[in-house]
């Protein structure tokens, strides 16, 4: 009689955008220019890595392809975000919100994924030049990470990250939602809408754990032992060049790395329990990251910044 009485629930309200509305149109504007600079910079570099001849090497590769993640990634959440503050309308409607939990882990999953074939890739072009100091090492290199692999290694990461979304939508869809239908969060994502479910979650949160939490914890160990392997190598082989450049370029990704995977450890290796602090965890991976990517990769990379003068000074400035 309790089943036949219990009504499922098709729309949901995020209380994590109820806010004073006099700060609603502050928070929209401040919100609107951080997106736009996320577009404009991912969008940036993915041009001048296509256009730059000098950046067609498997690094500035993935590079590109982590820009065109991070893009999609926060175009997941953001734009929804925006209309809301806009409207002041803070509803989502339960198709709506199992799409944004789909390719919310399906672009987290494959930027997980990336920044460990990152590594690697670094791996193989710092460690065996200063380990095996002969001529051939570059072309050793450039036959190791050629683009047939560039592009299998891609592939691995969206088919990857694809199963890894569909998981979690499977076991998503086994939840019955009865009410309450507030989500106490910005968007959709797994701990909040488990919180709300009138089901027995206990295996499902087990499988939840299991799926996001371990392959981030796992993708972030992976990655640790490859950079502290790079800088071991630097360190005992002692050599000045390129040793400057190659801890440049490790300290780059390993702060790309810690702004991703450290939020992403804290909430998802762990059972759906809220805390305060999960909403600003959440927005800082899902927007502050994908904002942060390209300004910490120009910056410290003298060779990027030079291809995106050379590219904007010949595409757009050049006059016949």
């Amino acid at each position: 009689m309790n089943d036949s009485h219990q009504q499922t629930v098709e729309e949901f309200t995020l209380l994590g955008l109820d806010t004073v509305p006099k700060l609603s149109i502050v928070l929209f504007i401040l919100l609107l220019i951080i997106y736009l600079l996320i577009l404009l910079g991912n969008l940036l570099i993915m041009v001048t890595v296509y256009f730059e001849a000098r950046l067609h090497s498997a690094m500035y590769y993935f590079l590109s392809k982590l820009s065109l993640v991070d893009l999609c990634y926060a175009s997941v959440t953001v734009p929804k975000m925006l209309a809301n503050f806009l409207s002041n309308q803070t509803k989502i409607t339960l198709s709506g919100c199992i799409a944004q939990l789909f390719f919310l882990h399906f672009f987290a999953g494959t930027e997980c994924i990336l920044l460990t074939v990152m590594a690697y890739d670094r791996y193989v072009a710092i460690c065996l030049p200063l380990r095996y100091s002969t001529i051939c090492n570059p072309l050793r290199y450039s036959s190791i990470m050629n683009r047939t692999v560039c592009y299998w290694l891609e592939a691995v990461c969206w088919a990857i990250s694809f199963f890894h979304s569909i998981i979690q939508i499977i076991l998503t869809c086994q939840l019955k939602f009865c009410g309450p239908n507030r989500i106490d969060h910005f968007f959709c994502d797994i701990h909040p809408l488990s919180v709300l479910s009138c089901s027995d979650i206990f295996i499902i949160e087990i499988v939840f754990v299991a799926n996001s939490g371990l392959i981030s914890a796992l993708c972030f160990i992976v990655l640790l032992i490859s950079y502290m392997g790079i800088i071991r190598t630097i360190v005992k082989t002692r050599s000045d060049k390129g040793t400057g450049k190659a801890f440049s370029t490790c300290a780059s990704h390993l702060i790309v790395v810690t702004l991703f995977f450290g939020p992403c450890v804290f909430i998802y290796l762990r059972p759906s329990v809220s805390y305060a602090a999960d909403k600003m965890v959440s927005i800082f991976y899902t927007v502050l990251t994908p904002l942060l990517n390209p300004i910490i990769y120009t910056l410290r990379n003298k060779e990027v910044k030079a291809a995106i003068r050379s590219f904007l000074g010949k595409k757009l400035f050049h006059r016949n």
